[in-house]
């Protein structure tokens, strides 16, 4: 009998399951010390997690939640689809002044796309696909602007908050390759010397330059380059309002290049696409950077480094704390943070102040999630 114990007992020791004194499983928190904790509903008659000193037995899992956090029934597709243009339909101005804003681009778009293609002019169709491949990221934007308004469920625990953030690096990754291919036209066009004067690009672009003001308009609270985000909502919003403003600033640089053509200018239009793909880098790199750092998960902006690290200090000199280790802090979206980490302490003492110490310390720096492992030796 001993000797088919001693193979499990040593891998589930191995894999630190098998010692008295591991409480890895011993604690966790509520997602906000604000809101009541409604618990789940289990079996009285079984213990949650169960553990013996060879094996933990981890019982089936529980998907009944309650109303805060929603059905945990996997819904289908053509459900998930029909409650998303339900909430556009339900939403907030943003929403709905984006559905307007999407629509007349289509029209627009599809107009020119038309005229281009009985004229036989080219320029005309480039811009059209031009602009109808950015109405397809907007669209995208409006879709997430509805679909994060979703509760969370069994498969996305937290919610789909993080879908607008996923949404404004997308717009930002498309600024910066807008950029980037208006800067290699400027350098053909140096090298080519093709810049010639063509009234009906011009009139294009009176047009999407008006197009596209109002949509500035309807995002004019996000019209500026730096932003303090207070949530995703804020993130995606201001990449709606950059997509319209760069779109406007090229606009405006293609009327400006005409203008100059029209009265001689020698590489003008190389010089307006130029500053136009400058502008479009300057204002779109710091949305790019923080929405980067979300989707990467690195150290929320808000808590600086150095309190993190007193806070730390101030757990390493507590009497029963023997090591602080596996410290990791980051954003789910802006205005969350999440935090975890391991404490080793002395064996035997009863851990529940100096946990209750430790989330009071991280929940006034503002970290709203923090799952601690206490380990006793």
């Amino acid at each position: 009998m001993e000797a088919r114990d001693s193979p499990r007992s040593s891998l589930n020791g191995d894999f630190g399951f098998g010692t008295g004194s591991d409480r890895r499983f011993a604690f966790s928190r509520q997602s906000s010390f604000q809101q009541p904790h409604t618990p789940i509903a289990v079996d009285s008659g079984r213990p949650f997690l169960s553990r013996t000193d060879s094996s933990i037995d981890i019982p089936n899992p529980v998907h009944r939640y309650d109303k805060l956090t929603g059905s945990t029934e996997r819904s289908s597709l053509p459900s998930f689809v029909f409650g998303v243009f339900r909430n556009i339909r339900s939403g907030h101005r943003y929403m709905k002044r984006l559905f307007l804003m999407i629509s007349l681009n289509v029209a627009y778009s599809t107009a020119e796309l038309l005229f281009g293609l009985f004229t036989g002019r080219v320029g005309l169709v480039s811009d059209a696909f031009h602009l109808t491949f950015g109405c397809g990221l907007l669209t995208f934007s409006l879709f997430v602007m509805a679909a994060s308004r979703n509760k969370p469920d069994r498969e996305y625990t937290y919610g789909y908050k993080r879908l607008e953030v996923l949404s404004a690096f997308t717009n930002a990754l498309f600024l910066l390759f807008m950029s980037f291919s208006l800067a290699v036209e400027a350098l053909h066009a140096f090298i080519q010397d093709e810049s010639e004067h063509k009234h009906y690009l011009i009139v294009s672009a009176v047009t999407n330059l008006i197009v596209n003001l109002i949509g500035v308009w309807f995002f004019r609270n996000y019209a500026r380059i730096n932003l303090a985000y207070r949530n995703a909502e804020d993130m995606n919003n201001h990449s709606v309002c950059l997509h319209v403003l760069a779109d406007s600033i090229r606009s405006a640089g293609l009327i400006l290049a005409s203008w100059l053509l029209s009265i001689g200018v020698q590489n003008a239009e190389v010089l307006c696409l130029g500053l136009v793909a400058a502008a479009v880098f300057v204002i779109v790199l710091p949305l790019f950077r923080a929405t980067g750092g979300v989707l990467l998960q690195m150290a929320s902006p808000s808590i600086p480094t150095t309190a993190l690290s007193k806070c730390l200090r101030q757990i390493t000199a507590q009497e029963d704390v023997l090591d602080v280790s596996q410290a990791r802090f980051w954003e789910l979206v802006p205005g969350h943070v999440i935090g975890s980490l391991s404490i080793q302490v002395k064996k035997g003492i009863d851990d529940r102040p100096m946990l209750e110490f430790v989330h009071g310390l991280y929940h006034d720096l503002g970290v709203q999630d923090l799952t601690v492992q206490t380990d006793h030796t």
